[in-house]
């Protein structure tokens, strides 16, 4: 691994990724490929370690020409997907962009990867290695008392976010066994922590909560997630990468299953414990159930078992440890906030989504 596309590398998992690669591969050279839509922000991407060798290119993974020129310019051996639309809501209200950058943008970087390194032999002799990431939403809905999802878990997407991603997953699995492409593809749970995109749960709520503003949760807050911590997901992709075997599928997760309800509620008593305000304290009075979204999954749980047997990952961080150490981080990094949420487009959709929601009676 030393020359790495990382595709959507502005957005909340890409520059973590991009933040933790720099810190932890001192002669890795990153090309980073973003078009800069809502959720990608150069604000991400302040600070980065000074190790290794950094670029940044502003273009659509759909540009096949942009893609293709890319690879062979830097002779890229390593190709990181991260690129998606991702917001289940955003999906519902308009799902045309899933369909194109999920499932189109996909496809135009396997096909730009396989006529590069397979066809053209475009780095010859060196390993190269496409990594896929995705998400346990295209295994559909769990009941309370179904086994967690494995990497052989029929798929049964719901949304038109998770179809799109499970397309995009069927079409990456395609290259891998039909033309040899040296592919992984990884599924993972609900990321948490620093950069993320304000209109998340986490992060919303965090933002809210601070403000004295109410915090929408939908239905009644029972829907059951397994949350991961964004450097463990990121520390899990490298162990892929290094370790994990060509053709196969690793799920990653953070082993715990709260209900939304109950993150809500953990936030609050972390702000009342570092930001007390007698004025809006306890926070949990600001909690305000509201319509629930269209065919809302109700459970997903993930099964982690193969990640941890054959490449010797597993999660560092407890959720508890986790979301102490994403609240201080929003609180400590009021500029970035700032910055994110003075875009207008970001605005209009907090008003589209959450304030016009009608809350529960």
């Amino acid at each position: 691994m030393k020359n790495v596309l990382v595709t959507g590398g502005a957005g909340f998992i890409g520059s973590n990724f991009v933040h933790y690669l720099l810190k932890t591969e001192p002669e890795v050279n990153i090309i980073n490929l973003d078009a800069l839509t809502y959720a990608g922000s150069q604000e991400n991407l302040k600070d980065l370690p000074t190790r290794g060798s950094y670029t940044f290119v502003d273009g659509n993974i759909c540009d096949r020409s942009l893609v293709s020129s890319l690879l062979k310019q830097y002779a890229i051996d390593t190709i990181v997907h991260f690129a998606a639309e991702s917001h289940v809501d955003r999906s519902i209200a308009g799902p045309e962009p899933f369909i194109q950058t999920n499932i189109v943008g996909t496809f135009t970087l396997l096909e730009a990867a396989r006529k590069f390194w397979l066809d053209e032999k475009g780095v010859s002799g060196q390993e190269v290695r496409f990594q896929h990431v995705s998400t346990d939403e295209v295994y559909g809905s769990l009941n309370p008392d179904e086994s967690a999802f494995s990497e052989t878990t029929p798929y049964a997407p719901n949304s038109p976010y998770a179809a799109s991603k499970a397309s995009s997953d069927h079409v990456a699995r395609s290259y891998a066994h039909t033309y040899n492409l040296p592919l992984t593809i990884t599924n993972c749970s609900n990321n948490y922590g620093p950069r993320q995109f304000p209109e998340k749960l986490i992060p919303l709520i965090i933002l809210n909560a601070l403000e004295g503003k109410k915090l929408p949760v939908y239905g009644d807050g029972q829907q059951i997630r397994d949350w991961l911590f964004v450097e463990d997901h990121c520390e899990a992709i490298l162990a892929v990468l290094k370790k994990g075997t060509a053709g196969e599928t690793y799920n990653i997760g953070g082993e715990n299953q709260p209900t939304n309800l109950s993150i809500v509620q953990t936030i609050c008593d972390l702000l009342d414990e570092f930001k007390p305000d007698p004025s809006i304290s306890p926070r949990r009075s600001l909690i305000d159930f509201v319509t629930d979204r269209p065919g809302h999954d109700r459970r997903y749980a993930m099964n982690i078992q193969k990640i941890r047997k054959t490449l010797g990952w597993q999660p560092k961080h407890t959720l508890q440890d986790g979301l102490r150490e994403t609240v201080q981080w929003y609180l400590s990094n009021t500029q970035w906030v700032a910055a994110i949420r003075t875009q207008q487009e970001y605005q209009q959709w907090l008003t589209q989504n959450y304030t016009k929601r009608e809350t529960k009676r």
